[in-house]
């Protein structure tokens, strides 16, 4: 079997979904699979405003056609545009495009991106990806193969229009996630980046939301005063890849910006 991108490894790792393939000393990274990368392509045209609410999409054997693929693949990504929620099939008729899912804002289970829109959103990293070790993670229990180790762990301030409305702390378990540190973040989607190189996908979770006053680190990220009042999310996210969950404590100043949305 031939693998491409040999990245040098000082320990073991395990073996997960189709994606990857690990053994000692290196770990080889395979190319998604084609019913992922027709999944992502159509995906993209969605998101984009090509294929708007209502459209339909091309039909399978135009599928197979245009991406010399076979129809169960092309079943496959149409499959999982379904489970997403960003088109419906109907026998006879074909793919109809129901636009982008939309969440309910930072509690639901999408990520800030998706809830408010790109345009108006900005990202500043705060602290730069890097591993370090940890025993828990806001409140929540890791295991042990989690805490021997250890999580990558990130800060980002988010804006909305210039105004400082998000300030959250991220921490990944460092398992099978090559190259994740060197990537790029500024301005970018975490969850995007997660679901395009690494095929993880929130699934589920568990939240915790408190009301607080405004320390001295978060008083100089909003530039707001002693005791100015804070929302606090501790979230742990599952995702399609089993035992694999992920952790964030999200701080949201909500003095000009409410958190909305339908459910």
């Amino acid at each position: 079997m031939y693998f491409e991108n040999i990245i040098p490894l000082l320990i073991f790792t395990t073996k997960f979904a189709d994606v990857y393939i690990s053994y000692v000393g290196t770990m080889a990274v395979k190319e998604a699979p084609s019913y992922r990368k027709l999944y992502e392509k159509l995906r993209t045209l969605m998101e984009d405003g090509t294929y708007q609410r209502g459209d339909l999409l091309p039909s399978e054997n135009e599928l197979c056609a245009a991406h010399h693929l076979t129809r169960p693949t092309v079943r496959k990504a149409l499959d999982m545009l379904v489970n997403d929620g960003f088109i419906l099939r109907h026998q006879g008729l074909g793919s109809i495009v129901q636009g982008q899912p939309k969440g309910i804002g930072i509690l639901s289970l999408t990520g800030t991106t998706s809830a408010i829109g790109q345009d108006n959103l900005t990202t500043r990293i705060i602290v730069k990806p890097k591993i370090i070790s940890w025993e828990q993670a806001f409140g929540f229990e890791i295991n042990e193969k989690e805490k021997s180790m250890g999580c990558i762990y990130m800060e980002r301030l988010r804006l909305i229009n210039d105004l400082p409305v998000f300030y959250d702390i991220t921490m990944i378990p460092n398992l099978n996630l090559p190259r994740f540190t060197s990537r790029t973040f500024e301005n970018r989607s975490l969850f995007e980046i997660l679901r395009k190189h690494y095929q993880l996908e929130v699934k589920g979770g568990e939240q915790k939301i408190q009301a607080i006053t405004a320390d001295e680190r978060i008083q100089k990220h909003f530039a707001v005063k002693k005791n100015h009042a804070i929302l606090r999310v501790d979230r742990r996210m599952e995702t399609n890849r089993v035992g694999f969950s992920f952790f964030s404590q999200i701080y949201c100043n909500t003095s000009d910006y409410s958190l909305t949305g339908r459910f």
